[in-house]
């Protein structure tokens, strides 16, 4: 294969954990990691100078979901991801499921409602500018289970089964669109089960794990195909570099393990996500009514027990 731009060089040493891990910066998610990260930071900063306190654990979550983006894009692991199906399986799972999960975490666009402005009566700033965004038809429609669900799912499928996956590969515009879609999906996918942001679909906690669950099967399904088939699948991996050492069968096989085995790995974060926000919520709903009892004097339960004791007279 023959490929032109960063991560595209037909001759590669064979893969170690240390060549993978060496730096090799795509200018694309290089800028687009060091933006995100400027303007998280200014938006904390803006809070702490007025007073205001943003969790650390928030912070850590985002910058740690940042470094995980550049972490596949940004080293040698984006170059052997190009010519080695195992490597760009660990990519996109990577970006498309964990990647999200500790970005959405972070609660970005909660810091942004806190920390930009308010643009003054009448205008339009662009805080009004994303709260119309959040409100719109748009945002309901493309985080609605009916539309993330089968498009995380055919982005397996309708990706890789299908000449699309060749053409995107065959140049590194179309490289990275193939991975900035992979993490947009991860977000639009778990953004309405786990997302701490305010969106337009919340369901409950049961409901928000079985979206969960309804998508991550297909994932499992997807692996063990690619661990049971007896031929390349892929054309872009059919003809792996000699100098890598490897057969592409075999790479094929560790590529589905990988894929296998991550539908794991989020769905065990996102539930203890979900667990842990759920107590949450049932701590703060205590406490309101603790809080509603102190004000009236426990109004319901003397209620109560006039009725009881009205009974008991009546008896």
């Amino acid at each position: 294969m023959d490929h032109s731009g960063h991560g595209m060089m037909t001759e590669l040493p064979p893969f170690t954990l240390g060549r993978g891990l060496a730096w090799s910066a795509d200018p694309f998610f290089l800028v687009a990691c060091l933006l995100g990260l400027a303007l998280y930071g200014w938006g904390v900063l803006r809070l702490t100078r007025r007073g205001d306190k943003w969790p650390v654990g928030r912070t850590v979550s985002f910058v740690v979901g940042v470094l995980s983006v550049a972490l596949m894009m940004c080293t040698g692991l984006n170059d052997y991801g190009m010519v080695m199906f195992s490597v760009h399986m660990v990519q996109h799972m990577i970006i498309s499921m964990v990647s999200p999960i500790l970005l959405l975490l972070g609660a970005p666009i909660t810091l942004a409602l806190r920390a930009l402005p308010p643009a003054g009566r009448g205008r339009k700033g662009p805080r009004e500018l994303l709260l119309m965004l959040l409100h719109s038809r748009y945002i309901r429609i493309i985080t609605h289970p009916a539309f993330t669900i089968p498009l995380f799912i055919a982005s397996l499928y309708a990706l890789y089964f299908t000449p699309l996956f060749d053409f995107l590969m065959g140049s590194s515009a179309g490289h990275i669109a193939m991975m900035v879609h992979f993490l947009a999906v991860g977000v639009v996918f778990f953004w309405p089960i786990m997302g701490v942001d305010p969106g337009p679909h919340r369901p409950g906690y049961l409901m928000r794990m079985l979206e969960l669950f309804a998508g991550m099967p297909f994932h499992a399904f997807f692996g063990i195909a690619l661990m049971m088939a007896s031929a390349p699948m892929v054309e872009t991996f059919e003809n792996p570099p000699a100098s890598l050492g490897i057969d592409a069968l075999s790479d094929q096989n560790a590529a589905g393990g990988i894929a296998w085995a991550f539908s794991e790995v989020p769905s065990v974060l996102v539930l203890l996500a979900l667990l842990f926000q759920w107590y949450a919520s049932e701590e703060r709903r205590a406490r309101r009514s603790d809080r509603a009892a102190e004000r009236d004097g426990d109004r319901e339960l003397a209620e109560y027990n006039a009725y009881l004791a009205s009974l008991n007279a009546r008896g």
